[in-house]
C-alpha cells in the first residue's frame, strides 16, 4: 500500500490541465502529444496552495502516466539511495558515526573497487556528506556506487517498501559493467574520525533480495561492442523506479510535516537542510568539491525550465530535483520555486529520446527533442503558476538558502 501525501483530487474539469496547457503551444508541444507513446512520455505536475497557516495543500495532475510504460531510471535513483545513506548514519550515532566521518571502502568480492580518498573532497578525506554533494550537483556516478555499497541491496528495498514504494527496484552500480551476483555483493566499509579512530567497520554484505520480475525489452537493436544485434534492448534486469514514486519520494523529504509518518525518511534537521541545500545549488556554489563552470554550468543538472541553457541561472529561481539520462530515457524530478513571484510547484517529466529505437550506440536526441521539451514544459507550468490567483501567498522562507558556505 502506498503511503502518500494528502492531496486534493483535481476537479473533473481540470483532470486534463496538462494536456489543455500543452495544447495551446501546438508549436512545442504538437509533435509531442501525438507521439507521446512511443516517447514514453509521462508526467506529473503538483499545484501547492497554502492554508493561512501557511501549511502546503497538494493537487496531483497527470499526462500519460502508466507504471507499465518502462522508463530506465538512470540518476534518478541517487535520490533515495542519498536519502537512505544519511538515514541509515542516523542509526550509526551511537558509534560517533556521522555524515563527515572519514569513509574508507575496501573489497572483498570480484569486480569491487578498494577507495581510500577522494580527491573532490576537503583533505581528499572520503565522507557521506561529499558523495552526496557529488549526486546532487553533478550527478557523480562513483559516488552513486559508494553509497549504494554502503547500504547494500536488501537493505534498500526493505527500506523503500516499509515507505510505500515497494514496487522500486535498485539492484545495481551505475556506469561499470557487473553481473547480478557482483551486484549482490557489496563491500567491506569502515567509518574513523578526524584522528584516524575506528568508529564503525560495516563487512562485506551479500543480498538475497527477490525483486519483481519484469519482462521489458524496448526498440529495435542494440549495441554489443561494436556488433549490432537486431533485437529489442533488454532492461529486465536494470533499475526501476516508477515517475510517481520518485516524485512522492522527493515530496517526503521536501514537506516532510506533510505527509504520513510511515513515508518520512528519519533525517535529523541538519540533515534537511544539507539535503535541501545540495539538491537546489549549482556547481560553481561549491568549494568542495570545485567545478569549473566552463564544464559544469548552472543547468547541468537542470533541465526543467531551463533545458541544456548554458550561463548564470535567474538568482531568485531554484530547483531542487534530481535528473537522469541513460539509453535515451531524459528524467527530471522537481520542486521548483521562485522567491520574487512567490511561485512554487512540483514537476516530473520523463521521456525517450531515441527515434532510430537503436540502443547503445550514443546516438541518442537529447540535444533536439529531450532538453528543448524539458525546458518548454517547465515554462508552460511556470507561466501558468504565474498568473493563477492564490488564496494565501507562500513563504518560501524555509527554502531560502545561503548558498556562500562550502
Amino acid at each position: 500500500m502506498q503511503a502518500y501525501a494528502q492531496n486534493k483530487q483535481p476537479s473533473k474539469k481540470d483532470m486534463d490541465l496538462i494536456e489543455q496547457l500543452m495544447r495551446t503551444k501546438p508549436e512545442q508541444f504538437g509533435s509531442m502529444l501525438n507521439n507521446k507513446d512511443s516517447l514514453r512520455l509521462q508526467i506529473i505536475y503538483t499545484k501547492i496552495d497554502r492554508d493561512k497557516h501557511n501549511k502546503p495543500i497538494f493537487t496531483d495532475y497527470t499526462f500519460n502516466l502508466n507504471n507499465n510504460t518502462y522508463f530506465y531510471p538512470a540518476s534518478t535513483v541517487k535520490m533515495p539511495i542519498a536519502f537512505l545513506a544519511l538515514e541509515k548514519l542516523n542509526s550509526l550515532k551511537k558509534y560517533g558515526v556521522d555524515m563527515n566521518s572519514t569513509m574508507v571502502t575496501d573489497s572483498s568480492f570480484s569486480g569491487q573497487d578498494k577507495v581510500y580518498t577522494n580527491p573532490t573532497a576537503k583533505d581528499s578525506k572520503a565522507s557521506i556528506a561529499n558523495y552526496i554533494k557529488q549526486i546532487f550537483l553533478v550527478s557523480d556516478n562513483d559516488a552513486f556506487n559508494r553509497l549504494y555499497e554502503f547500504l547494500g541491496q536488501a537493505y534498500i528495498q526493505q527500506k523503500l517498501a516499509d515507505k510505500g514504494f515497494a514496487d522500486a527496484i535498485i539492484r545495481h552500480r551505475l556506469q561499470i559493467s557487473l553481473t547480478n551476483e557482483q551486484n549482490r555483493a557489496t563491500n567491506p566499509i569502515s567509518f574513523y574520525d578526524s584522528t584516524g579512530k575506528l568508529l564503525y567497520k560495516q563487512e562485506g554484505q551479500y543480498s538475497n533480495a527477490i525483486f519483481p520480475k519484469l519482462d521489458v525489452a524496448i526498440g529495435k537493436g542494440y549495441y554489443k561492442g561494436n556488433e549490432l544485434i537486431n533485437q529489442p534492448f533488454n532492461f529486465s534486469e536494470k533499475n526501476r523506479v516508477y515517475l510517481q514514486d520518485l516524485h512522492h519520494i522527493l515530496q517526503s523529504v521536501l514537506f516532510a510535516d506533510a505527509v504520513p509518518s510511515k513515508q518520512k525518511f528519519n533525517l535529523s534537521a541538519t540533515d534537511y537542510e544539507f539535503v535541501k541545500h545540495w539538491m537546489s545549488a549549482y556547481p560553481r556554489e561549491s568549494a568542495y568539491p570545485y567545478y569549473d563552470t566552463a564544464n559544469h554550468w548552472d543547468a547541468y543538472c537542470k533541465f526543467l525550465l531551463f533545458g541544456s541553457a548554458k550561463g548564470s541561472l535567474p538568482p531568485t529561481i531554484r530547483v531542487f530535483n534530481k535528473v537522469g539520462d541513460a539509453y535515451g530515457f531524459l528524467t527530471d524530478v522537481a520542486y521548483i520555486i521562485d522567491t520574487d513571484k512567490k511561485v512554487e510547484f512540483m514537476l516530473s517529466a520523463t521521456l525517450l529520446c531515441n527515434k532510430d529505437g537503436i540502443f547503445n550506440d550514443d546516438k541518442y536526441d537529447y540535444e533536439t527533442v529531450g532538453y528543448p521539451f524539458m525546458k518548454n514544459i517547465g515554462q508552460l507550468i511556470y507561466d501558468y503558476e504565474l498568473q493563477r490567483k492564490r488564496k494565501n501567498i507562500p513563504n518560501l522562507q524555509s527554502f531560502t538558502i545561503n548558498y556562500t558556505q562550502d
